[in-house]
Parts: structure tokens; sequence; C-alpha cells
């Protein structure tokens, strides 16, 4: 009979009580400096040896029983976008959970596929995160009040429209839209193409740039044509194909990457940019400035990580104030050798 050794006794999970012996001083101390408490005193050696003796033990402040003394947790949960996002978006998201993370909150991530609206707010509620921020659209205020009596201090939607309920970052994406048409138009092209990408969600953002372009060149005898095109190098090129009977001489491609796709398809067409059709998109990428020609933008300035994360610490610490809303979207044209 093969005899099986016996496995190893797990270590013991290191406790604050342990981290006080080594580094000398009370529990209560270790909990006023590893949770970066303000209102008591501690002087800088005492931080950095209880700092040292809590990384030799490999301790770490156990959230759940930390939450329980505050009455609520220091969760803030940021459902994942159900739409594609690009470059520039991804950067905001990332600035924004540096600078929450930095006011000692724990920022999750949590996906929901299949899941919208007031459903998703039920799934986010299970976790009892004291913070919501929800990109894009599709909570009510019934998903805010679901959220707020799981504990939820403050909801805070980015997108087109605000919620009941909720504090509110408007993001207008008509400005970009319209700078896009009135910059094509004094440039003096009147016959306008205007991409609508085929990708489901993303009509979210596409649809008010479409109608930007619209009002921009409203009383005008400028002609305007919706252009779906899916982020396909076959789409584009059928596209390209079809161009001269489409008699456009401008085209705004909905941002910088489908702006790329297009024009390369057309320049393999022998359409020449900007002779023949100018060119611009939006998000004013890094990768936009290498191409040739160089490509004309929109630049979007998007709200600084530190506002948002200082907005929702403020909406955390006074639950009861009144819902703040603000519109943080700017739309600045960038014009370069492709219009």
């Amino acid at each position: 009979m093969v005899q099986i050794p016996n496995a190893p006794a797990p270590r013991p999970v290191p406790t604050s009580a342990d981290v006080a012996r080594l580094a000398g001083v009370s529990r209560a101390t270790v909990s006023y400096v590893l949770n970066n408490t303000s209102a008591v005193r501690i002087s800088e050696p005492t931080r950095r040896r209880v700092h040292e003796a809590a990384k030799e033990l490999g301790y770490v402040p156990h959230a759940a029983a930390r939450s329980l003394r505050a009455g609520h947790s220091r969760m803030v949960l940021m459902p994942s976008p159900t739409v594609p996002v690009g470059p520039l978006y991804s950067q905001f998201l990332n600035e924004l959970q540096w600078a929450v993370s930095r006011l000692d909150y724990t920022v999750v991530q949590y996906g929901t596929v299949g899941l919208g609206g007031d459903d998703a707010a039920r799934a986010w509620a299970e976790l009892r995160p004291v913070a919501v921020l929800v990109p894009g659209s599709g909570l009510g205020p019934q998903g805010v009040e679901v959220l707020k009596r799981a504990g939820a201090r403050a909801v805070v939607t980015l997108g087109p429209e605000s919620v009941e309920g909720a504090h509110a970052l408007l993001m207008d994406h008509e400005e970009v839209g319209r700078a896009a048409g009135a910059h094509l138009h004094a440039r003096g092209r009147h016959r306008i193409g205007v991409v609508v990408p085929e990708e489901p969600g993303l009509e979210l953002f596409s649809r008010p740039r479409l109608q930007g372009v619209r009002r921009a060149l409203h009383g005008t005898e400028d002609r305007v044509r919706e252009l779906p095109l899916a982020y396909d190098e076959h789409a584009a090129a059928r596209l390209a194909a079809h161009w001269p009977e489409l008699g456009l001489d401008a085209v705004f491609a909905y941002n910088d990457e489908y702006a790329m796709l297009l024009m390369r398809a057309l320049q393999d067409q022998g359409v020449r940019v900007p002779e023949d059709t100018a060119v611009i998109g939006a998000d004013d990428l890094m990768l936009g400035r290498l191409l040739r020609p160089r490509l004309s933008t929109v630049h979007i300035e998007l709200p600084s990580g530190r506002d948002l994360a200082e907005l929702v610490d403020r909406a955390v610490r006074d639950p009861g104030a009144a819902p703040e809303t603000h519109r943080v979207l700017g739309a600045t044209v960038v014009h370069r050798d492709s219009s």
C-alpha cells in the first residue's frame, strides 16, 4: 500500500495583532496606519515600522471587516463597458481607476454580459458597493434606487442623458459631429459623407455625431450622406470601390480608427486625399499624426479622472446632497493635411 505523505499544515493567516507585536505598537495604531486614517496623527517613523512589519508578515487588511467597522464598503464598482471602446476612452477609464484608488477606495470592474438596465443594477447591488460609476446608458431611476437601497452612497452615470437620482457627467457627442461638419464646410466641402459604424452599441455615439454634422450644415445647400461601415478592411474596400458614384468631396469618419481604415481604402482605389476627398476623424490619436497625409481630427476633452474621483468622494461623504450634473465633453478641430 502506497503511503501518501501528510500535506504540510497551512500557514496561519497573519493578523493585525502580529503586525502590532512585530512593529512594537498597538493594534489601533496598525489600523490607523494601514487604513490611512487622517484623524489621528502618527509619526513617520511609526508609519514606516508598521508598513515594514506588514510587508514582512504578508499582512493585508481585511476588506470585509473594515466595511463592518465603517458601516459601508470602500468598493467603487465600475461595470465593464458593454460597447467597444477606443484607446481614448480606455485611457480615461484607467486614469479614473487610478485616481479613485488614490482616495483609498477599492475599484472593481464587473462584467454583466447579457444583463442590462435594472437587471444589471441588481447584480451590481449584490456586491454592496459604496459607489457605482456607470459608463454609457441603460440605467433607469429604478436601478438607481435598487443600488441606493443596497448601500450605494453615490451613483454616477457617464453618458448623453442624466438619470433621476444619480450624479451625471453628460457627454454630448453631437458637439463632436458639429465641429467636424463646420470644419469641412469652412474648407469648401459641400457633399459630405458621415461614417456610421455597424458594430452593435456604437450608435450611442455615432447617431449624435451624425446629427451634429447635420446641425452644423443646417441652412446651407450642403448635402450629408450616411455611410454605414463595419470596422473591416473588406468593408472599407467595398465602400471605396463605389466612391466615385457617391459624388462626395469630404467624409467625417466617426473617429480616427475608422478614418484611417477608410483613408487607406480610398487611396488604394486612387482617390486622392485631400484633393478629391477630405477626411477627418475624432479622438486625436497619435497614429493619425504619423499617417501621410496627416489626419485631421476632432480633439475630445474628457473630464480628468481626478475631478471625477473627487466627485465620487464628495457624494460618498454626503449621500444626502442633491445630485450634480456636469457637461464634460469638449470638442476642438485639429486641422492637418487630410482636410
